[in-house]
């Protein structure tokens, strides 16, 4: 999928209210029973409900809760993956044919077969999701909605991508293989529909074991798992319980205080809104999420020095320096500058490019030929942050606000509109969930640019 694969900690939650999953009957209580039967601790202090949560179940503090305090412990018997399914032996087996770009396949073909298998020891968890058409990712929705809703977010785009990946990845991988194993896999069943709402399950409610320090260089990301309990916990920036691995069990713990009727919230790690909705089909409401960020598309940047050329000769200075950068790997068509609150997450590329952009021929000549390090001048930290933006050179805060109103023009919709609408209770009740999360996603990355254009001014 476009994403690249699941993230540390994932799950879907929630910073809005949000429609039911509508699961079952008695689907919740089915569903402890069998944690309960297969080993799974739960702490007497918290329970898990549907009610005094911002969204679907979650989980809600029954008694004050301490830092530190172990909410649930999972023993890795209740864990849904490749290695614990019937068909591991299989997919083993066959696991050079199963190779993928997003690395999730495995885990998929476990899924499509435990979701529609009767018997199978996992039936209570798939209970709390029927058929998983609970699901809201834009990737479910019409083009048209998502063109309307989220153009210059970003979103659109990588919809399109993950879309194209899940036929490519169904047509070329999942069905010659399912052909190839008729007593265990029906097409007719195992539809690319259902394939296409697995990966959305697989996007919001899987979790990725992170590898130890040492490891990270060296080895593949582990693949995703699905961990029951531990994935109806709902996300915030500012949460209070996270995950922690161990061999035999993985347990839910506070990371600070929570009192008697709040929510206990996991994190998915630094997440922007953009890609909260993205992954997960929710977004936080401005200006919870701390973590939020806007992207300035690389080649934005590019039109920006075109736009401020008044020559044809400044303008082949232009693209000269733009190739350049693109030999030095610092920029690429469809790359991105990130911008935060408070970092700059593509600080040596978006340093690299205003430095190279804003260069007299002559300076560009002697970068080249002495061929500076690229990004770095001796030891000065760090290259850039949104702190030190007031105080870069005229030249560079003048092309990176240039790049900025591009960007910005990009919406359908500018700030002031939205702004007004936000302060307008009664005219955003109004508004579906889309509309409502489709806001809060465009709102905070048009808040991060305004930021920045009031900082290079």
């Amino acid at each position: 999928m476009a994403t690249g694969g699941p993230r540390k900690k994932q799950r879907r939650g929630d910073g809005d209210s949000r429609g039911p999953l509508s699961g079952v009957p008695d689907a919740l209580p089915a569903f402890l029973r069998w944690c309960a039967d297969g080993g799974l601790e739960l702490s007497p202090k918290i329970c898990v409900s549907r009610e005094g949560t911002v969204a679907d179940y979650g989980l809600v503090a029954s008694e004050d809760l301490e830092a530190g305090e172990v909410l649930f412990t999972v023993p890795r018997t209740l864990l849904l993956s490749q290695h614990t399914s019937p068909i591991a032996s299989l997919l083993e087996k066959e696991q050079s044919s199963l190779e993928s770009q997003s690395g999730w396949v495995p885990l998929l073909l476990s899924l499509l077969h435990e979701s529609t298998d009767s018997s199978s020891f996992w039936r209570p968890y798939f209970s709390l999701w029927p058929s998983f058409t609970g699901l809201d990712h834009p990737m479910f929705w019409s083009s048209e909605e998502r063109v309307r809703l989220l153009r210059g977010t970003g979103i659109p785009e990588a919809v399109d991508k993950d879309l194209a990946s899940i036929q490519v990845e169904y047509a070329s991988i999942i069905l010659p293989f399912m052909k190839a194993h008729p007593e265990t896999f029906n097409p007719q069943v195992h539809t690319l529909e259902l394939y296409k709402r697995l990966v959305a399950f697989v996007m919001a409610y899987s979790f990725q074991e992170p590898l130890d320090e040492e490891e990270e260089d060296e080895k593949e990301p582990n693949p995703p798992v699905m961990v029951p309990l531990a994935d109806l916990l709902n996300h915030v920036a500012n949460h209070n319980a996270n995950l922690e691995y161990s061999p035999e069990f993985l347990q839910m713990v506070t990371t600070q205080p929570v009192r008697k009727g709040q929510e206990v919230f996991n994190t998915y790690g630094q997440m922007a809104n953009w890609q909260l909705f993205h992954m997960y089909g929710f977004a936080e409401p401005y200006p919870g999420n701390t973590n939020d960020t806007a992207d300035i598309q690389m080649l934005t940047l590019f039109r920006a020095a075109l736009q401020a050329t008044r020559t044809e000769a400044e303008r082949q200075l232009v693209s000269e320096q733009w190739d350049f950068l693109c030999q030095l790997e610092m920029v690429g068509e469809e790359g991105a500058f990130v911008i935060g609150w408070e970092s700059v997450f593509t600080e040596e590329e978006l340093f690299t490019a205003l430095k190279v952009l804003s260069m007299s021929a002559e300076e560009f000549k002697e970068f080249k030929d002495q061929q500076v390090e690229v990004g770095r001048e001796g030891t000065d930290p760090p290259l850039l942050s949104v702190a030190v933006i007031p105080n870069l050179k005229a030249s560079w805060k003048k092309l990176l606000c240039g790049a900025t109103r591009l960007t910005l023009k990009s919406y359908d919709t500018d700030l002031k509109e939205e702004e007004d609408l936000l302060k307008d209770l009664q005219a955003y009740s109004q508004l579906s969930r889309r509309e409502q999360f489709a806001l809060q996603v465009r709102y905070g990355q048009k808040k991060v640019l305004h930021q920045l254009l009031e900082l290079a001014r």
